[in-house]
């Protein structure tokens, strides 16, 4: 989808059409959840601070968050994918994978499908959608960005080596700021230059992730679309309106576990269940740090989960006097709840 929270805010609201919208909360700690194109001409982006955003766009209009309205809207957009696939894999509300080999509707081509999708969005929804097409999901996924907003753009295989070879290497899914800057120190800019060098070459500095970069540079991506994928972890957090130490975390530790221990239930009833618990901190200066502890016998209530991501605190090596500006309590480690139990009365 296309600046989808902006999108749905200027399309229920037309005083906002075509001006520079900034879904977020006001205030030193807010990030920026979607900015409007009109907005991103200014340099604004998702997850910037929204002071920075208020800085490059005065005259933005900053818009609170309504995520039960986005993800009414979602549900209705994964619908209109169900007409045409069973595979579909969604990996966030404004954005899914489809495998469309084989269809519903009978249309002729991945093209013909992508377009009857996102010709049913606007009409559904009044809202544009861009679609990639292409033999396997990574370049679809790259090739989704290419003619935004409101593009198709279709990646045909005897095309991926001529696509692929010009892109920066950090269009590469997985290739970050770090590894980005390591592969640049070899003279390795393109995905071009990526693939001349010697696959043996990049295994030998980067392991297994250098034999993966060679087959990216090819086009090989063999990762299927799995719908239904389950959940890996349940979580909630918070950003503080004051940095707080750690010995002042307790009562948000205690209200965020809460929350994810709502969340498990839900996943509970589906009869999965997590064993991990995790807490995770923000530092005042975004170092973020996560510690866990898989316990003997997984909690069982909101109350143990607390206590157990209240103790993980012991776990931080750092000044009692260091500040965090966020806290966030997880469960993780999910198995299926009668394995559990068979394991339980085996070992316990």
């Amino acid at each position: 989808m296309d600046a989808f929270y902006a999108s749905v805010e200027q399309r229920d609201d037309p005083s906002l059409r075509g001006r520079p919208v900034v879904v977020a909360w006001r205030g030193a700690r807010s990030v920026v959840c979607a900015a409007s194109y009109e907005a991103r001409k200014f340099g604004v982006r998702s997850a910037m601070p929204a002071v920075r955003a208020e800085r490059l766009c005065p005259h933005a209009i900053f818009v609170p968050p309504d995520f039960a309205r986005y993800k009414a809207v979602s549900r209705l957009i994964r619908e209109i994918f169900a007409r045409h696939t069973e595979l579909i894999e969604p990996l966030s509300l404004d954005e899914a994978y489809l495998d469309v080999t084989e269809t519903k509707t009978g249309l002729p081509s991945a093209t013909a499908t992508a377009a009857a999708i996102r010709a049913a969005i606007r009409e559904e929804t009044q809202l544009t959608a861009s679609a990639g097409v292409a033999p396997n999901k990574f370049l679809a996924k790259i090739a989704s960005d290419f003619r935004k907003p409101n593009g198709l753009f279709v990646v045909r295989p005897h095309e991926v080596l001529d696509f692929l070879a010009p892109l920066p290497i950090g269009r590469l899914p997985g290739v970050g700021k770090v590894m980005e800057g390591k592969l640049a120190a070899l003279g390795l800019a393109t995905v071009g230059d990526l693939r001349a060098f010697a696959a043996e070459d990049l295994e030998q500095r980067f392991g297994r992730w250098g034999r993966r970069l060679h087959e990216l540079s090819l086009g090989i991506d063999e990762h299927p679309v799995t719908p239904d994928r389950p959940t890996l972890q349940v979580s909630a957090e918070d950003t503080f309106e004051h940095d707080l130490t750690l010995d002042e975390l307790e009562p948000h530790i205690r209200r965020l576990a809460g929350k994810t221990w709502a969340a498990h239930q839900r996943e509970a009833d589906e009869g999965r269940i997590a064993r991990t618990v995790v807490l995770k901190l923000k530092t005042a200066d975004f170092h973020t740090l996560t510690r866990n502890l898989t316990p003997t016998q997984r909690p069982a209530s909101e109350h143990q989960l607390a206590e157990i991501a209240c103790a993980l605190r012991e776990r931080v090596e750092r000044p009692a006097d260091a500040l965090y500006r966020l806290v966030g309590v997880g469960l993780a480690g999910f198995v299926e709840a009668d394995r559990y139990a068979a394991q339980y009365e085996l070992f316990g």
